[in-house]
Formats: structure tokens, C-alpha cells, sequence
């Protein structure tokens, strides 16, 4: 581990001596990359996230003095993936400048695949606001690229991320849209019944009874199968419960559901949202009488 970072502080050092001298034959700059790159290596080698990371910096530095922003960005992601082990914020920072160099140079696909590097992270640091805009970003970048698959998946994250903070309008528009292009995939029309249970969850908490039964009409004229599905009639029996204002039905359809089909952690906070709401009415209405 000590021979490792000995050599690392070694070849950083004759990297700096080469850019801050002369050379009267080659380039100083891509003798001093070279130099930085083994220097780097040798940190990562030791386990010294932080040196490494800073030395990946310097490197990419030197690539965009040679005019190279291709390995200009490749060294920042080189710098993020190190400070990943000890920094969130370092890693993502360093991630930015990739993207921003990756944009410059047209690498539409390269950006995309670091925005939605620097969103998965946000997402774990529990900045959900921020990954969102990470993630929209990565979508774009996609469709761009033509890579319509990949810009659904992160799509699917905005859309979720989205009901989270109650915007269901755009959740919904995004379950409804990824819904009709699957539509017609092969690989991808089984899980058409999934946006749209997604979708109408969403429709649910807004608390719009007649545009949770208009939502249902067009979602069976969309994919007419969907009627005969297991997701279209927990929607509308989840919908005349709340017609009803049925607390004690409106949890019975969910455990039912619940038994064949376990609700995922989003699932199961969106209906909780609903119930509540549900429970507030049956009580103002008692109060009323």
C-alpha cells in the first residue's frame, strides 16, 4: 500500500516538473498526462481515493491544454468514480464536468449516461429533488440519441419521483405516454398494465372521481385487454370505494391485491395518501351530520 502511494506522489511529482520546465523534443503536456495517468492509477492502487481523484483533475486539465476533450472528460469520470468512496459531492461535481465537456463535443450519449449517473446518486443521497432534474436531463439527452428505451427508464424515475411530491398531473402524463409507445413492442406491451395501474394510482390521489372513471374509459380503449386485467379492476373498485367513501372497502380491495400481487413501496405511500384523504371526508361528513 505505501510502495503504491510512494509511487504515486513519485510520478505526480516528475508529471509537474515536465509541465513547469522545458522539452525540447515531443509535447511536455502529453509526457505530464502520461505521467499524471500512472500517478493516478498508483493511488487507486493504494486505495487513496481522495489523491487519486485530485490527480484525475490535473489530468483531465492537461487533456483540455492538448485540445483532447474526449479524455479531458474520461478523466473527470476517472476523478468522480474515486470520489465516490468518500465523497458524494466530489463525485458528482466531477460528474458535471464531464457531462458539460461530453455536451461540447456532441457525445449526446455520454452526457446522458453520467446525468443519469449523477441522478442515481442524488437519488441515493436522498435529494430527490435534484435527481429528478438529473434524470429529466438524462432523457432528453437519450431521446436525442434516438435511444428511446433508455430515455423511458429514466422517464419512469421522473414519473415516480414526481407522484412523490405530489405533481400527478406529470406523473400520469408520463405513465400514459411511455404506455402508448410500448404498445406496439413486442418486448415491451406486457407492461403496458403496469404504466397504467401507475397511471390511474396517480389519478387516485388527485381525488378527481370523474377523471379516475374517464381515465379508466380511455385506458381500456388505449389497450382494450387492459379491462380484462387484474390492475383495471383493482383500479375501479379502488374508484367506487371512494364514490362510496368506504374506508373499510377501500382497504379491503387493497389487501386483496396485496395477497396475489405485493404492492411496492410507492404503491403502497400513494395509497396510503389516498385512504387518508378518504378517512378526512367520512370524518367531515360526521361531523356534518
Amino acid at each position: 500500500m505505501a510502495d503504491h502511494i510512494a509511487k504515486g506522489a513519485e510520478f505526480e511529482k516528475r508529471a509537474e516538473k515536465k509541465i513547469n520546465g522545458w522539452n525540447l523534443f515531443g509535447s511536455k503536456y502529453e509526457d505530464a498526462a502520461e505521467l499524471y495517468e500512472k500517478s493516478a492509477n498508483s493511488f487507486k492502487l493504494a486505495k487513496s481515493w481522495d489523491r487519486a481523484g485530485s490527480v484525475f483533475i490535473k489530468l483531465s486539465n492537461i487533456h483540455l491544454k492538448l485540445d483532447s476533450k474526449h479524455e479531458a472528460a474520461n478523466a473527470y469520470v476517472g476523478a468522480a468514480h474515486c470520489y465516490k468512496k468518500t465523497s458524494t459531492k466530489g463525485a458528482i461535481s466531477c460528474l458535471d464536468q464531464a457531462v458539460n465537456i461530453f455536451m461540447e463535443i456532441g457525445r449526446h450519449n455520454m452526457a446522458a449516461k453520467y446525468c443519469k449517473e449523477i441522478g442515481e446518486a442524488y437519488e441515493l443521497d436522498e435529494n430527490i429533488e435534484k435527481a429528478t432534474l438529473y434524470f429529466e436531463r438524462a432523457a432528453e439527452l437519450l431521446e436525442l440519441s434516438e435511444a428511446t428505451t433508455s430515455a423511458n427508464q429514466c422517464k419512469l424515475k421522473v414519473a415516480q419521483f414526481s407522484a412523490q411530491f405530489g405533481e400527478y398531473q406529470k406523473a400520469i402524463r408520463i405513465y400514459e405516454e411511455i404506455a402508448r409507445q410500448s404498445l406496439n413492442i413486442n418486448l415491451l406491451k406486457y407492461g403496458v398494465r403496469g404504466h397504467l395501474l401507475n397511471a390511474g394510482l396517480c389519478q387516485l390521489c388527485r381525488g378527481d372521481i370523474i377523471a379516475i372513471t374517464n381515465s379508466l374509459e380511455q385506458y381500456q380503449d388505449l389497450d382494450p385487454t387492459f379491462s380484462r386485467t387484474r390492475e383495471y379492476q383493482f383500479l375501479a373498485d379502488l374508484a367506487t370505494a371512494i364514490d362510496e367513501e368506504d374506508v373499510v372497502k377501500f382497504t379491503g380491495v387493497v389487501r386483496e391485491f396485496d395477497s396475489m400481487t405485493k404492492l411496492d413501496a410507492w404503491k403502497a405511500t400513494l395509497l396510503l395518501r389516498v385512504k387518508d384523504a378518504l378517512k378526512a371526508k367520512e370524518l367531515e361528513d360526521d361531523d356534518l351530520t
